[in-house]
């Protein structure tokens, strides 16, 4: 007898996602009277009862067979109970149960699945040491935040204008946010996983993603600390700035590609110069030592969202009541008073009042630089402010001609 060519893939996947599962059960079953209730063979043979419920379209049968191997495993488990042995093979074998009957409605997403859960089983030492040791009790509480700024609170907010000047769009704003954080989370992981070996230069890289004005600031606080980092500092410092136009790039798409569109040129002359100006600072640093890596606020925090939000929304207000009054000029006032706060956030102001078609593409290039200018002068001030005149005397020409060259990209536009 010959079995049909549809039920062969199934049982087949079925089969297999038993023996990957149970390989790695196996692994750690242990010896004795302390081992494992299950081991490769038990998890093979559950995967198949499951995949067999299944092709028989029975929902009671795999409804009575999972029952079934949970109350197996529960005694298994109270048996071994004063060793505490956990739950985790118990739980993967009812869940191979399921991968199993999952594989003859849903193949490639069984199969995936399966992959995922023995890598979550393997990596065991890994993802205790990382939740125990590595991650810390305020980057829990904050990555915690995060996913409610991103599943509670965003789906709350209207998809529509709520003032007098059809500016205000929370859902849009709140989106603006949630990717600032995630950008923001990025660079953190980036820096917090790599640390000093990154040196001084990549790590304001990094660092310029979570906040390019605080980055300036710990650089110049690096380069009083420890004079011999100056050109090390100096250049981390001006690479932030690299992270400040990337994100300009990343949340004028999210808002409106045409904008993206007609500001690539300028944003093209603005990283290039930055990048030529960090490769001499480079050459001037190639002799410093490399120091501790640089400790910053956590991009998850709420209090800083919450203050984003009303900084959008305060230049989106002031955006919309100036052009009402002054015309174009008046977006193009309200973009440099609010460039002094946030560069991103005048982006996204200007960039919103492009897709209402309030004004074009084109002209809200001008706005954005202008915020740009504004939080480049911003900048400026922390970098004089940092107690080492050196350092400002090197970064501040750089900050310069980047801003120096957007505006000449967008002549040349």
């Amino acid at each position: 007898m010959t079995l049909p060519a549809d039920l062969v893939a199934p049982l087949a996947v079925a089969a297999c996602i038993g023996l990957l599962i149970g390989a790695e059960r196996e692994r750690r079953k242990g010896d004795g009277p302390t081992r494992s209730p299950a081991g490769i063979r038990t998890f093979t043979l559950v995967s198949l009862l499951g995949s067999m419920s299944m092709l028989l379209d029975s929902a009671l049968l795999l409804a009575v067979l999972t029952l079934a191997v949970t109350a197996l495993l529960a005694v298994a488990y109270f048996k071994q109970s004063h060793d505490d042995p956990g739950l985790t093979t118990e739980t993967a074998l009812i869940l191979t149960l399921l991968l199993g009957a999952l594989a003859v409605r849903e193949i490639q997403l069984a199969a995936a699945l399966s992959v995922l859960v023995t890598i979550v089983l393997a990596a065991r030492d890994r993802l205790h040491h990382f939740a125990r040791s590595i991650l810390s009790q305020r980057e829990w509480n904050n990555a915690l935040v995060l996913g409610a700024a991103v599943f509670v609170l965003w789906p709350l907010m209207p998809d529509r204008t709520i003032d007098p000047y059809a500016v205000l769009n929370l859902h849009t704003i709140w989106r603006f946010v949630i990717l600032m954080l995630l950008i923001g989370a990025l660079g953190h992981i980036t820096q917090r996983l790599l640390g000093a070996r990154l040196g001084l230069p990549l790590t304001g890289l990094f660092s310029g993603f979570v906040s390019s004005i605080a980055t300036i600031g710990a650089m110049g606080v690096r380069a009083t600390q420890a004079p011999d980092q100056l050109n090390a500092a100096a250049t981390g410092a001006v690479l932030s700035t690299v992270s400040t136009l990337l994100q300009l790039a990343i949340v004028i798409a999210a808002t409106h590609r045409p904008t993206l569109l007609a500001l690539a040129l300028p944003l093209a002359c603005g990283l290039v110069a930055a990048l030529l100006y960090a490769a001499l600072m480079i050459a001037l640093s190639a002799h410093s030592r490399p120091g501790p890596a640089l400790q910053l606020g956590s991009p998850f925090d709420m209090k800083g969202a919450l203050l984003l939000a009303l900084i959008i929304s305060g230049i989106l207000l002031m955006s919309g009541a100036f052009s009402s009054w002054f015309g174009g000029k008046g977006v193009l006032l309200a973009s440099f008073i609010g460039g002094f706060a946030d560069a991103h956030s005048v982006a996204v102001s200007a960039a919103s009042f492009a897709a209402q078609g309030k004004i074009s593409s084109h002209a809200a290039a001008a706005p954005i630089l202008a915020g740009l200018t504004a939080n480049s002068i911003s900048k400026c001030v922390v970098a004089l402010t940092s107690s080492n005149r050196d350092f400002a005397k090197r970064v501040i020409p750089g900050l310069v001609l980047v801003t120096l060259m957007v505006w000449a990209g967008l002549a040349l536009n």
